[in-house]
């Protein structure tokens, strides 16, 4: 066959960027077109993203694309972030810059909304994990406040739905991302009606579930106009980030059975799970706090939300301001000098959620519970990426519980397979081999659902072929698990897990 490129808009908490990937019918190569920033914007007492700036930007970067690979282009695709949305009111209207998943405004909304519907009845319904950045905690948050913007809706659009509404006209709520809210249930994979009318809720707002890997329709003439590409379409991938990047784990399984391997997508958070055909609903998961979100192709991303590389990202923007700039390299060699297993903290305690001072918060954790306080930046890096490692430990171990199945691998993607002491550490501490890559997971899981929609390869399975052929991975055994047994139960008394 020709070559072929598809376009991928990638969209993290922390950064976006446009992506090309040509194929040849053999292999996928990778060219990113533009990158840009991408983050919280504090606005009276409250954080936005900044949704016109991200949609020029968009519009940029697909111009750029457009001049690079001329007529060869065949679809574009965007995935993002999971549990926040847009509203549209009548004539569809933007209503004000969606909400940033770490504004306070859900902060202790627990207890309300259990006093509402039961924390048991939330979970047999959906099956997700709860955290109080979901989707369905913003919206109670928005009654509980009468808010005018919720009161005015019309249409209710996830972030990469609104983008693909932006390029071509038509709404649809993809199924990915959808079981992101706490307001789908995975088992019906409709909306939960239960939910909706336990919490007042308005209804009408929430559109049709639409598979990933479907066109969503042509660009709008207002959108060629701005950008050209006639004749591109759109297709949705597994238009939550971590759904396409579980597409791009270079993994072999057979469909219908639970695999041997789990994936850690490692960026900002860490998504640590498995593929499953199907939900896992039951008392242990729901007392695990471990989630059912939708995949790609009937499968079910059985995981746990983890507080990634976000502590690592903070000490590093803390210790700029205070005028030392890091390398994301000169952390990992000042780490490596440090002492190993000195102190732990636990990387998903609510004081790290958002914190003014992360530096801070981390020693002050040590502090209370009685450990060695990190002096040395170094060291303080080496905590985390321990914490971490740790923390990976506890989800394998849960998850062949969950499954009943022995989890002899564990494949890392995403940008963290760039750290490669955290890849060691892994291995180390889960006494398990560790595959590490592809680095760009997200975009490439994102370009093969296109090419899967397409025609050009025929199924998952096939497209993970096609990945492994594009790729390299680096591979680490484990070589000091003993140290680690040694160390986890001082982990597991101090953190609590």
């Amino acid at each position: 066959m020709s070559n072929k490129t598809y376009l991928a808009v990638d969209l993290g908490a922390s950064s976006g960027r446009v992506l090309g990937g040509r194929f040849d019918g053999t292999k996928l190569e990778l060219e990113e077109v533009h990158r840009f920033e991408n983050g919280p914007v504090a606005f009276a007492g409250h954080l936005h993203w900044d949704l016109l700036k991200l949609w020029q930007n968009i519009k940029d970067g697909l111009t750029s694309a457009g001049t690079k690979f001329g007529r060869d282009i065949s679809s574009i695709g965007v995935d993002t972030w999971g549990v926040d949305f847009a509203l549209l009111g009548r004539n569809d209207e933007l209503l004000g810059n969606p909400y940033h998943y770490r504004d306070p405004r859900t902060q202790g909304i627990f207890d309300r909304a259990f006093a509402t519907v039961s924390r048991e009845e939330i979970f047999a319904e959906t099956g997700l994990q709860f955290m109080e950045i979901n989707t369905l905690y913003q919206l109670i948050a928005m009654r509980e406040a009468n808010s005018s913007i919720l009161e005015a809706a019309q249409s209710f659009l996830m972030m990469p739905d609104m983008f693909h509404w932006l390029l071509t006209g038509e709404k649809g709520n993809e199924l990915t991302n959808a079981t992101t809210t706490q307001l789908f249930n995975p088992v019906t994979k409709q909306w939960s009606q239960k939910l909706i009318d336990g919490f007042d809720l308005p209804g009408h707002i929430f559109g049709e579930i639409v598979d990933p890997g479907t066109v969503v329709g042509p660009l709008r003439e207002t959108v060629l106009e701005q950008i050209g590409l006639s004749g591109t379409k759109v297709v949705r991938p597994g238009t939550h980030d971590t759904a396409s990047a579980v597409v791009a784990v270079p993994a072999k399984s057979s469909p219908g059975e639970m695999p041997n391997w789990c994936y850690i997508s490692s960026g900002t958070w860490s998504l640590m799970g498995v593929e499953t055909p199907h939900p896992i609903i039951n008392d242990q998961c729901a007392e695990f706090n471990y989630t059912n979100e939708g995949g790609v192709y009937g499968t079910t991303r059985l995981l746990k939300n983890i507080a990634g590389l976000w502590l690592v990202q903070e000490c590093r923007r803390i210790w700029k301001q205070g005028g030392h700039e890091y390398g994301y390299s000169d952390l990992v060699r000042m780490s490596q000098e440090a002492t190993p297993l000195a102190s732990f903290v636990n990387p998903d305690h609510p004081d790290f959620a958002a914190p003014q001072d992360m530096p801070a918060q981390l020693r002050d954790f040590c502090r209370r519970t009685g450990q060695i306080i990190p002096e040395t930046d170094g060291a303080l890096i080496r905590c985390v990426l321990e914490s971490l490692a740790m923390r990976y430990r506890v989800v394998h171990r849960k998850l062949q519980d969950l499954t009943g199945t022995k989890i002899d691998t564990i494949h890392i993607v995403g940008g963290g397979t760039q750290n490669q002491l955290l890849c060691q550490m892994a291995a180390d501490a889960c006494n398990c081999q560790v595959v590490a890559g592809p680095v760009e997971a997200t975009a490439i899981g994102n370009l093969m659902l296109q090419a899967v929609a397409s025609g050009d390869i025929g199924s998952l399975a096939e497209g993970r072929e096609v990945i492994r052929n594009s790729f390299p991975v680096v591979t680490y055994e484990p070589k000091t698990p003993t140290m680690w047994d040694d160390a986890f139960p001082r982990f597991e008394k101090t953190c609590r897990i």
